[in-house]
């Protein structure tokens, strides 16, 4: 199970759609981000989008 819960997320989202491409922008930013200054991931990128927004909406 993902930590935070996906349905608190959910909540605070207009619709499944816009969260998940939400996530998956800011996973794809965090990505080209850790690539350009040859960062090597130890969490995956969408793991590290999900906390990052949901410490934004202050979730966590």
């Amino acid at each position: 199970m993902l930590n935070p819960a996906i349905g608190k997320l959910i909540e605070n989202s207009e619709n499944r759609y816009g969260l998940v491409t939400e996530i998956a922008n800011c996973a794809r930013n965090i990505s080209n981000e850790a690539e350009k200054n040859e960062e090597i991931l130890i969490e995956k990128p969408v793991s590290i989008a999900i906390n990052k927004i949901a410490s934004d909406r202050e979730l966590i």
